[in-house]
């Protein structure tokens, strides 16, 4: 170390090329011409005793020699309690991401090391979606930040963001099949927060950081969908899918469309269900996966209709299977959209506006709230759902209730014969 004097403007202009000048009154800090600019650091020895050179930073605002010399005293305070800001700094610019932190959280998640509610791997549906809003909101609005670093404040600031579009960028004239299309508002700003919440427990749980920074940020209400079908407009579902058939639209597609109307089901349950999951003796699907767990469903005459006269698409196990491949149907929502605007329709009628309007009639018709949630698969039917591979008959007769005044509403005789499809399973 050289000789120390005071390091003042005048001094600091006055060095040349290689020259350095170190401060007379804090011990270890310097000012350093390198080329054509000036850096100002501090040198110092660690408790262990290795010696460490901290980078203040280049003259100009914000430092000259008081706003940089009142920074060496402080990471020279740093050092007398045992800090090393030079390692602390190199280990904070490893430190992961948000981006890094996503990619870890799909890549356990899909390897099936992530499990939720029941102890179960996350569904492929689901880990599509929140990939989805990882690529499409998580990753451009908050990718590059490290993951220690993310407060409250910062969440709540991605959530408006979001809401208003910010990640939205103009869409692709052509997009992978299956991509959807990226849309903002506050009902996805709400879920995406919910994912980045689960996001940065996984964080926690890894010891990335102490706390959740999502907790407790102030979510928008979300507005639950709570349409439903008006009888003209059963009327014209009836239509729509005559007409559907006539125009030729693939047949499954038709066949689960009715069937989802008469059963209530998630379109998903339905595009996964197969002839071995159907016992038409005890009238009931038994399904081993569903977004409640293991379900067993009733079904009415009407369904076990829709059913018997569903086609079969070569040796495929599939009730309603894809037109192309041997997957389920994933261009079913194409295929309704389509259906519906055959019967003249408004477009907001979807599978989900199905499975709320069979729940609602079952309201209408009386039905106990358990009732109605045995015969949809909602979330805390019965236990012994679990274990039984029947439906009673108060059951079978709720599921024949609704079916039926469905099919009254869309003007068709109501089926009161018990169909045999095949053997019983």
């Amino acid at each position: 170390m050289g000789e120390r004097s005071e390091i003042t403007m005048t001094a600091v202009k006055a060095l040349g090329p290689g020259q350095t000048i170190w401060d007379g009154a804090v011990r270890g800090f310097c000012a350093r011409r390198q080329k054509n600019a000036v850096t100002y650091a501090v040198k110092f020895r660690t408790r262990d005793g290795r010696q460490r050179w901290a980078t203040i930073g280049t003259h100009g605002s914000p430092w000259t020699p008081d706003t940089a010399r009142k920074e060496a005293r402080r990471l020279l305070g740093e050092v007398v309690t045992g800090a090393d800001p030079v390692a602390e700094k190199k280990e904070a610019r490893k430190a992961p991401t948000v981006a890094e932190l996503c990619r870890d959280y799909l890549d356990d998640a899909e390897a099936g090391r992530l499990l939720v509610r029941g102890g179960k791997p996350k569904k492929p549906l689901t880990l599509a979606s929140d990939r989805g809003r990882i690529e499409g909101h998580i990753i451009p609005l908050l990718g590059t930040m490290k993951v220690r670093a993310v407060t409250r404040k910062d969440v709540d600031a991605f959530m408006h963001k979001v809401a208003e579009g910010a990640s939205v960028k103009p869409a692709a004239k052509t997009k992978p099949r299956g991509v959807s299309k990226l849309r903002g508002g506050r009902g996805v700003a709400t879920r995406t927060v919910g994912l980045l919440g689960a996001i940065f427990s996984y964080a926690v749980e890894k010891g990335m950081r102490a706390d959740n920074p999502a907790h407790r940020v102030r979510k928008f209400a979300e507005n639950r969908r709570e349409r439903r079908l008006s009888d003209d407009e059963y009327a014209l579902l009836a239509t729509a899918t005559n007409a559907a058939e006539a125009a030729k639209v693939w047949a499954p597609s038709v066949a689960c469309l009715r069937f989802l109307t008469l059963t209530g089901w998630r379109s998903g349950e339905a595009l996964a269900l197969r002839w071995s999951d159907i016992d038409t003796v005890r009238r009931v699907a038994i399904l081993a996966d569903t977004k409640s767990g293991r379900s067993v469903r009733p079904l009415s005459h009407a369904a076990l209709d829709v059913l018997r006269t569903a086609p079969r698409i070569g040796k495929s196990e599939l009730v309603f299977p894809a037109s192309k491949g041997e997957g389920a149907m994933s261009g079913f929502k194409k295929f309704v959209r389509r259906i519906v605007a055959l019967g003249g329709l408004p477009l907001d009628v979807t599978p989900h506006v199905l499975r709320h309007s069979f729940v609602s009639l079952g309201a209408d018709l009386g039905l106990s709230e358990p009732t109605i949630a045995a015969l949809v698969g909602h979330r805390g039917q019965s236990i012994t759902s679990r274990y039984t591979h029947f439906a009673d008959a108060p059951l079978l007769a709720a599921a024949d209730a609704v079916a039926n005044e469905t099919l009254r509403r869309m003007g068709e005789a109501r089926s009161a014969e018990v169909v045999q499809l095949r053997e019983a399973i």
